[in-house]
């Protein structure tokens, strides 16, 4: 791959979460999360799989780091695990929490690969879920004081910070659709969840920078292109409609101080008694990158009976109907395989919001089911074909004015993937979760291969 268009500080990345990678879910004076509590609930998880292993990355920290090294990645994406610090979601302290993430952050460093910390990554202390979790508008200081307590024990040495990952994905399914903890079908609280992300963001930024002057702070946030196979009204619409629910309404909040007026016309007063006077302020904060989180473009089908009409049916007024005529072929999870997309996706943001004056990919992967063959080896061509193909397309935007600066592939390791459980995996390096084996696959040596390729590319144009 001509590596290029990539510039000379371009970063080369690989994420995980805690609560899907670290295990040890009963050590170090770790707190239960809502996740612990969904995995506990029968039938929410696939094959009842929990996360009280997961990668083992607590205690395997040190080689997986060690392997990343070797692979030539520089930048490493890691959650903080808020009941693993303050087990209680309160101001009490765990001390061996502090103690793991310091010495996590000082062995990357160690290794010359630079630590990105998210603050926040839907592992939620269970205790603040009893008293109404993010619908309950007490999150936004709860989450500031803890923001400003992982900054205080860690900001002297990550400079790089990402405040929520995904609040569309806890808001809507956490609390909207119920598929992701903590499962609960509400749409008030889905929309509350939502609001009280916007007014988190805004809060955590000023917070953190309080404590240190100098950060990079930013917020991950899962957009595609939504595309509509249609032109007629309704359609088009609906196309309208899902745009601003998946991509301008955390985008517009932090820019602008407010949500998309279709948005606004649609939930009325629902959404407009959540807004206090002084939130817009609050929600439009400096943001220095946004994350993107891109896995496919989005698919809009025509309006079915079964659908029914906006008036007739309020749960459409949870975003539904994505996905609804995919090309062919499609990942595991059922997602299409769009590369071009991510291009189009990073020229219209930069286009719509050039107030950022940096976007960062914070995930992009796929899922695929391969294993070790009879030689131990993972030959995963498809996702070969996925990585490559999108890293070529980020490389275009770059070429075409897009301020892109690191690509985080997802996931480092295969891992706990939330509802699925342990059946999909997204890793670059396979994990044998009976044996905790590790096994580079061949889209791992690929990665490396690229990130081999960029770096002996800047030795010859400086030569």
């Amino acid at each position: 791959m001509d590596t290029r268009n990539f510039p000379q500080s371009f970063q080369w990345g690989a994420a995980t979460a805690s609560f899907q990678v670290e295990g040890a879910s009963f050590e170090g004076g770790r707190g239960t999360s809502i996740w612990d509590t969904f995995c506990d609930t029968p039938g929410k998880v696939a094959n009842g799989d929990n996360g009280h292993v997961a990668c083992d990355h607590f205690h395997r920290f040190k080689d997986d780091i060690a392997l990343m090294k070797r692979m030539g990645i520089n930048t490493y994406r890691f959650s903080l695990a808020w009941p693993r610090l303050f087990p209680n979601g309160d101001s009490t302290a765990e001390p061996r929490g502090f103690e793991f993430y310091n010495e996590l952050i000082d062995t990357l460093i160690d290794a010359g690969i630079e630590p990105v910390a998210t603050v926040y990554h839907w592992d939620l202390p269970q205790p603040l879920q009893v008293q109404g979790g993010w619908a309950n508008r007490a999150i936004v200081d709860s989450i500031a004081e803890y923001s400003r307590a992982v900054v205080l024990a860690f900001g002297d040495r990550v400079k790089t910070w990402i405040t929520l990952n995904e609040p569309w994905v806890y808001s809507w399914l956490g609390y909207g659709s119920g598929i992701h903890a903590p499962g609960i079908s509400d749409h008030t609280q889905a929309l509350a969840s939502a609001h009280h992300s916007a007014l988190a963001h805004g809060r955590m930024a000023r917070t953190m920078r309080d404590v240190y002057s100098g950060l990079k702070i930013g917020i991950s946030l899962n957009m595609a292109n939504v595309r509509v196979t249609s032109t007629d009204d309704e359609q088009t619409n609906i196309g309208a409609l899902m745009d601003s629910h998946n991509n301008r309404f955390f985008m517009d909040a932090l820019t602008y101080g407010s949500y998309p007026q279709n948005l606004v016309d649609l939930y009325g007063n629902e959404l407009a008694d959540l807004i206090l006077p002084g939130d817009s302020e609050i929600m439009r904060v400096e943001t220095d990158f946004v994350g993107l989180n891109y896995y496919s473009d989005s698919f809009v089908h025509a309006p079915t009976e079964e659908d029914g009409s906006l008036e007739s049916n309020p749960v459409f007024r949870f975003p539904g109907r994505m996905n609804g005529t995919p090309p062919q072929p499609l990942t595991d999870m059922g997602w299409p395989i769009t590369p071009w997309g991510i291009r189009d996706l990073l020229n219209r943001v930069h286009r719509d919001w050039p107030q950022i004056p940096e976007w960062m990919i914070t995930e992009n992967g796929a899922a695929y089911s391969h294993g070790p063959d009879e030689n131990g080896e993972v030959h995963d061509a498809e996702r070969v074909s996925y990585l490559t193909d999108h890293i070529e397309n980020v490389g275009l935007a770059i070429s075409d004015g897009c301020p892109v600066s690191a690509y985080f592939y997802w996931s480092f390791l295969d891992n706990f993937e939330w509802a699925e459980g342990y059946n999909k995996r997204f890793g670059i390096v396979h994990v044998d979760f009976e044996t905790q084996k590790r096994t580079v696959k061949d889209s791992g040596f690929t990665y490396a291969g690229i990130i081999a390729e960029h770096k002996e590319s800047l030795v010859t144009h400086s030569a």
